[in-house]
This record gives structure tokens, C-alpha cells and sequence, in this order.
């Protein structure tokens, strides 16, 4: 309330242009709002959210003072959570411009997490940060001709040491290829810390020269390592032809690399960068016809070597028949069924293929695939066997696939076919077909919610719709949902309320049955909408 005061006086201000007494009024509900934040962070210590919005409220009134006490109070309750450090130091750093008190902050912090990967990296970047800012404020001094014997301008400090410093503390701590990543890309920034990029890249190469990621980052790195030519001189042919350069550059790296490190995740690397430039627009035609050849052979390597994974099986058949390269496609599909012979997805991807190329032998494949694959987790299958068989085969045939589909499914995945199969009923048979399918399957357990409304909302369209045949979907789909869903009892009601057959008698009997069989929230839920109901609410 306090809050929304304040902005509402603020907006009144500005509207009016009226500044008398400013400093009272708004001073003493600012103070009001401090003082409550204490009340409650006091009591609710443990609540970050509470703490944060103190954090933003000060913040927005620029409370320098009363924030450095929030975020001292908020981590001595706090100190296992490395974000708020972070914000603390962040802070102290950018808004109050104290280097100092920030590095204090994140000293402290490392006292608490001493392996902690991100605060290395954000103390890293601040040391960096306080670096740069002393660099400049000596070139402007001596810009002005000043005398800076009066400042005490490190050199070392100016040449980032504290940051390699930090980084080599961190480096006996932090085992992780990506750390020494991340704080190369944060030196990448900063252009006077060449030296210590180059000493946190040799240690890269040494120390993890057989992971992926620091073979990926070297081959990435021979994209930004092109030949510096003039802008004015520069043709559009030049550019292409530096940009194959490049791209050549980084190929022959990671071929290396797959050499040295035959992994899947080492292919899976080298395979990603190619998609990424192939994906990359461009209005030459003969560079991304060369991305094109060069991704597509990069795939045949992969696979050639059993090292592709599974995963990138799908984005290598999207790619040959995005390219009319159809043959290959249904090789490249049934390679990957041979290999992963129990995958779910291989199959329904190499089924998929020779749907839209509209082979013949797809009855075949359904069948082997389900020889191969667990009967569990078979759904994908049965759901894309059916959908192709509705488009091609005759009514007799899709029928008997969806009966054989329903013995065939774990009993949780039949629940889906049986909706399907009510659908695919009344959209190829009408009413008397569709009352069939649901007298077939009506005690046919498990059942989902959504195959007892579909029933009815059939039933309600028909011109002869009638209240019998209603009530008999509501009791069963009650008898199975009752206790877990309280709309179910009120949209019964309400049809006994509005349909010209109903007995309005029969609500009482209904809302007492629901009553005794909802069980915890949903009572209070059900009568609160059934007291809306009766006002004519709802």
C-alpha cells in the first residue's frame, strides 16, 4: 500500500508540476517503507523474494545507505546462495564505485564457496572491469598534462594481475573445461589482457586436450583469425572466398580433433558447427552449396565411423530430403534402425521417411519396428501406423489396426488410442458407428476424462439428443472421475437444469453423491461454484 502511495504521489507530481514538501512527504513514507521490510524480513528471515524486493525498493529510491544494510543483513541470514554475492558485489561496484568493497564481498564469498565456478568468473570480470577503469583514468590525467605522483597507479593492476591472479587460485580448484571457457571469453573482452589469454589457452590445451569442448573452441577460434584486409578494396567475391578460407580453416581443426578424439560428442561438435554455418544466411549461392556438400560428408563420416548419435540422425534425413537426395535418405533411415534397433524415435523417424516418399513397403516396417521395440512406449508407432492407414487403407483395415492397437499398447497408452478411435469413429461412421465403438470399449479399463466428454459432447450435437443416453456417459465417466473432479459433478447438474428431458429433481441426489465422494480442496471448490450456480452465476 505504502509502495503504490508513493507512486501515486509521484505521477501526481509530475502531472501537476507541484514539488512543495517533497522531501517530508515522500521521506517519511519511504522511511515507513523500510521500516515495515525490516518487520517482516525479521520475522520472515528465511524468504529471499522478501529480501529482493527490499533490495529493488531501495534501489528505486536510491537508498544507497539503508541497501548496503539490506545486503548485509540478507547474506549473514544467506551466505549458501552465490547469486546474491554476486548482486551485493555487483552493486557496490557499479553503483557506489567502490572496487574495493566489492572485492571485500566476493573474498567473503569464497570463504563460503570455495569452488564455486560462477563467483570466480564474476570476480575475474570485476578485477578486469577496475582494471580497465584505472587504465582510463590515467590516460585521461595524462591527457590533461597532470602530475600523477599523487595517485598510486599499479602496474601491475593495469595489466589485469589480480585478475590472472584469480585465475589461477580458481584453475587448482575448478576442474572444468568450461570455466577456463567462460574466463576466456570474459578476457576476450578487455583489450589489454592478451598475455593472459594466452596463458589461460595454453592451459587449456594442456590440461584438457582430449575434451571436445576445447577442440571445438580452437577450431571456432580460426573463424575470428581471418585476414585483415580494407573495407574500401573489399569485393563481394573476396569476401566469399575469405569467409570459405575460414570455414576451411576450422573443418581441417576439427578433422584433427575427430582423429584425436573419436567420441560421439567430439562428431557431435564438429557436426553441430557445420549446421550452424550452413543455417547461416547468405546470398552467395556457391558458399552454401559448399556448406551444404561440406555437412552432408561430415554425416557420412560420423555415421561411417558408428560414432553419430541418435539424436542427429533426424537433422541428417531433414537435410537429405530438404536436398531431393531421396535414396540416400531411406538408406541413411534404415542405417539407423540397424543401429538403434530398439529406439522408439529411430523408428517412427525412418517410418516417417517412407511416408512422404510414399513407399510401399510401409506396411512392412510398422510391423518390423514393432518386433523390435518394447511393447511400452509403443504409442508413437501406433498413433503414426493409424494416421497414415486413415489417409490410404480401406475403413475395414484402419478399424481392425485400431482394435489390434489396443490389445497391442501398455494399458496407460491405450487410453490415447481410444480417444483416437472414438474421433476416427464418428468422422467415418456418424453417430450409430461412434455408439458402437463406445459400447465396445465402455468397460475397457483404464480410461482418460477427455474419451467420456467426447462422448458427450457427440451425443449434444446430435438434433435427437437425448437426456438417457447423457446420463449413462456422466455415470460412467463419474464412476471413474468422481472423486477427482468436481466440474464433472456440476456440468451434470447443469445438464439435468437444461436439457429439455432433465429432472431438475434428480441436482439434490447429485450434489449429495458429489458431497460424499470429492475428497479435500475440491469439496470447497464444488460448493462454492454450485452456491454460483443456483444464484445464476455461473
Amino acid at each position: 500500500y505504502e509502495i503504490n502511495l508513493l507512486e501515486l504521489i509521484k505521477k501526481r507530481r509530475a502531472r501537476i508540476g507541484y514539488s512543495f514538501k517533497k522531501d517530508e512527504i515522500e521521506n517519511s513514507i519511504v522511511h515507513r517503507v523500510h521500516s515495515l521490510f525490516k518487520r517482516a524480513t525479521g520475522k520472515w528471515k528465511e524468504d529471499v523474494q522478501l529480501w529482493l524486493s527490499h533490495v529493488a525498493f531501495c534501489k528505486q529510491w536510491n537508498a544507497k545507505h539503508q541497501l548496503s544494510k539490506v545486503f548485509s543483513c540478507m547474506l549473514a541470514i544467506h551466505p549458501n546462495k552465490p547469486a546474491l554475492w554476486i548482486m551485493a558485489a555487483k552493486w557496490e561496484m557499479e553503483a557506489r564505485l567502490s572496487s574495493e568493497s566489492a572485492r571485500h564481498l566476493f573474498l567473503r564469498a569464497l570463504r563460503f564457496h570455495p569452488e564455486c565456478s560462477k563467483l570466480y568468473q564474476e570476480y575475474f570480470r570485476m578485477e578486469l572491469m577496475h582494471a580497465e577503469k584505472q587504465r582510463k583514468e590515467k590516460k585521461e590525467f595524462e591527457r590533461a598534462k597532470m602530475d600523477l605522483g599523487e595517485f598510486n597507479y599499479s602496474e601491475e593492476i593495469l595489466n589485469g594481475e589480480m585478475a590472472r591472479i584469480i585465475y589461477r587460485d580458481a584453475a587448482q580448484k575448478i576442474k572444468d573445461v568450461q570455466f577456463h571457457l567462460a574466463v576466456l571469453s570474459i578476457a576476450k573482452l578487455f583489450d589489454f589482457t592478451q598475455d593472459l589469454q594466452k596463458e589461460i589457452l595454453e592451459s587449456l590445451q594442456a590440461k584438457y586436450a582430449d575434451d571436445p569442448l576445447t577442440w571445438d573452441y580452437m577450431a571456432r577460434r580460426e573463424l575470428e583469425l581471418g585476414s585483415v584486409q580494407s573495407a574500401e578494396h573489399t569485393t563481394k567475391q573476396m569476401k566469399v572466398s575469405e569467409m570459405t578460407q575460414r570455414e576451411e580453416r576450422c573443418c581441417a581443426v576439427f578433422e584433427e580433433a575427430v582423429a584425436a578424439v573419436p567420441t560421439e560428442n567430439m562428431w557431435k561438435c564438429y557436426i553441430t558447427f557445420c549446421l550452424e554455418r550452413y543455417n547461416r544466411k547468405t546470398n552467395s549461392e556457391e558458399l552454401k552449396q559448399k556448406r551444404l556438400e561440406r555437412t552432408l560428408s561430415v554425416f557420412d563420416k560420423a555415421h561411417g565411423s558408428s560414432l553419430l548419435p541418435e539424436a542427429l540422425y533426424k537433422q541428417w534425413l531433414q537435410l537429405l530430403l530438404e536436398s531431393s537426395l531421396c535414396e540416400k535418405a531411406t538408406e541413411v533411415a534404415e542405417a539407423a534402425t540397424k543401429r538403434f534397433s530398439l529406439s522408439v524415435e529411430v523408428w517412427q523417424m525412418r517410418l516417417q521417411v517412407l511416408i512422404q516418399l510414399k513407399s510401399d513397403d510401409v506396411t512392412q516396417r510398422f510391423e518390423e519396428a514393432l518386433k523390435h521395440v518394447k511393447a511400452k512406449g509403443t504409442l508413437p508407432l501406433w498413433t503414426l501406423w493409424v494416421e497414415w492407414s486413415e489417409g490410404t487403407n480401406s475403413k475395414e483395415d484402419t478399424e481392425a489396426l485400431y482394435q489390434r492397437s489396443l490389445r497391442a499398447t501398455a494399458p496407460t497408452e491405450s487410453v490415447t488410442m481410444k480417444e483416437k478411435y472414438l474421433d476416427w469413429a464418428y468422422r467415418n461412421g456418424g453417430y450409430k458407428k461412434v455408439k458402437r465403438v463406445f459400447t465396445s470399449l465402455h468397460e475397457n479399463r483404464p480410461f482418460s476424462l477427455n474419451f467420456f466428454r467426447k462422448m458427450i459432447q457427440i451425443e449434444k450435437e446430435q438434433e435427437s439428443c437425448k437426456m438417457p443416453h447423457l446420463r449413462e456417459y456422466y455415470e460412467r465417466a463419474l464412476r471413474e472421475f468422481g472423486c477427482t473432479d468436481s466440474d464433472l459433478w456440476l456440468d451434470y447438474i447443469k445438464e439435468e437444469l437444461s436439457h429439455p428431458q432433465g429432472k431438475p429433481e434428480n441436482c439434490g441426489s447429485i450434489h449429495w453423491r458429489a458431497m460424499k465422494m470429492l475428497q479435500g480442496d475440491l469439496v470447497e471448490n464444488f460448493v462454492s461454484k454450485y452456491t454460483l450456480l443456483q444464484t445464476g452465476h455461473l
